[in-house]
């Protein structure tokens, strides 16, 4: 990482269509002083799309917005994203407003639907749930409210440090209120492990596998002895590397650290190369064949957020009891987690921000994670005594114990909206599984790929 790059991110420490849908009633630090490269890039590419963003902002709420009720705020949310019974209630009156609710839920693709309204000034909610890609708007970060201006700082302490600060962007504005996180654990099947012969307690799986190297060891032995993979291919290997690291693609001003010998892409690239040397992987790049092969004892183990509880439960309840949850190698990470904002032609963003603060409270994350399953950014929800138990799928151990601490310990990282221009490094590493590519080939390759890329768009 540049001396840059770790200043301008010690400098954010505190940074850092639709229909209703039938379980809601309906009613109703700082900009810096001079333009960042990032600044520049952002005022060329709102030019080249023919849409000043001034333009789009000078408009009022009344030509923006779906509703025409001064009383009433349109959120848009997407499907178990937020408790019903909240929605509920926020649709009789949001609490300490004189606002009521509309809840729209959006299928499809719910980004593109939001950026069109952006781009045609017409039909933008007055709140809006946005999922772990909050990057994806930095460029266009001035259509959103700062929340800061409606006194959004003063509840930073009660959430997870790091998921408060994705929720700023680089130029210091707080746009993104944190929602639900995923922080990671490594999910394991203990029937299969003590079959094998091999530790099978969490506190043991645990101790086994501190490093990626010893998780690779561990894998490499399970494999030998029964033929049961730790992961499903190199790539899910890869993304919980890069999601558990401080360090991601890019810095703070969106410089390329993958260029460096010593970057922790490159890490991941190396573990999950030598992972799928050593046979730990079972090189199986389709959904529907990882979920068989977790049923039929195939694929022993997972590296995912806290979310992934529930998808297990649902898709192999047969297996309730045998599955348990020790620590990944190094540092937990975050996987998945959304947040809400509030376009700057809201109606009233006071009350939006009321709404984000309300539904966020400890006690009504408790209530969202036992409706649906959103797991909590606020720790007090832990301690809450509110939030229901697994019903012993994990056997006698207690997840939200294991996901809590580790939610505690997720890394404060960079999340660069170029990250959606570096898929040629997960293209290349499943050449790598799949196809036997040579690796160093396949390297080289990504990253004149992503070049090609970056360069097109002016950020190297």
């Amino acid at each position: 990482m540049s001396a840059h790059g770790s200043t301008a991110r010690q400098s954010r420490r505190r940074e850092w269509a639709g229909s209703v849908a039938p379980d809601v009633i309906p009613a109703g630090d700082r900009p810096r002083s001079t333009p960042s490269r990032r600044a520049v890039l952002r005022a060329g590419l709102a030019g080249a799309a023919g849409i000043p963003l001034t333009a789009a902002l000078a408009s009022c709420g009344s030509q923006t917005s779906i509703s025409s009720d001064p009383a009433e705020l349109v959120l848009w949310y997407w499907n178990r994203s937020m408790a019903p019974s909240l929605l509920q209630q926020a649709a009789r009156q949001i609490p300490g407003t004189s606002k009521h609710l509309r809840a729209d839920v959006i299928g499809g693709s719910f980004d593109n639907k939001l950026r069109t309204g952006f781009a045609a000034r017409a039909y933008v909610p007055d709140i809006t749930a946005v999922n772990s890609n909050a990057a994806l708007y930095f460029p266009s970060e001035d259509q959103f409210v700062d929340l800061d201006d409606y006194g959004a700082q003063e509840f930073a302490g009660d959430y997870y440090d790091w998921k408060w600060n994705l929720g700023r962007t680089p130029t210091g504005r707080f746009l993104f209120f944190p929602m639900d996180t995923g922080p990671t654990g490594f999910f394991y099947r203990a029937d299969l492990f003590e079959a094998a012969g091999m530790p099978s307690q969490p506190d043991e799986v645990s101790a086994a596998v501190r490093t990626w190297d010893d998780w690779i060891a561990f894998g490499q032995q399970l494999r030998e002895t029964s033929d049961v993979a730790l992961a499903g291919n190199a790539v899910l290997l890869f993304n919980q590397f890069v999601n558990a690291s401080p360090e991601r693609f890019f810095d703070a001003d969106d410089e390329p650290l993958f260029h460096r010998p010593d970057s922790a892409i490159r890490q991941a690239w190396d573990t999950a190369v030598k992972a799928v040397r050593a046979g730990v992987t079972r090189n199986l790049q389709v959904e529907n064949e990882q979920n068989a092969a977790w049923n039929s004892g195939k694929l022993g183990a997972h590296i995912e957020g806290a979310w992934w509880m529930k998808v297990l439960s649902d898709t192999a309840p047969d297996l309730a009891g045998l599955w348990r949850i020790a620590q990944q190698p190094g540092l937990p990470g975050n996987s998945g987690g959304s947040f809400l904002a509030v376009p700057k032609t809201c109606k009233d963003p006071a009350a939006a921000l009321a709404f984000a603060r309300w539904l966020t409270l400890p006690e009504n994350q408790a209530q969202s994670y036992n409706e649906v399953q959103l797991f909590p950014s606020a720790p007090a929800a832990f301690t809450s005594g509110l939030m229901a138990d697994s019903g012993g799928f994990f056997g006698d151990q207690d997840p939200l114990a294991f996901f809590s601490t580790a939610a505690e310990n997720v890394p404060t990282t960079f999340i660069s909206t170029y990250e959606r221009q570096v898929e040629a490094f997960r293209d290349q590493l499943r050449v790598v599984e799949s196809a036997g590519k040579d690796p160093d080939q396949a390297w080289d390759d990504a990253v004149a790929a992503v070049d090609k890329i970056l360069k097109k768009r002016g950020v190297i």
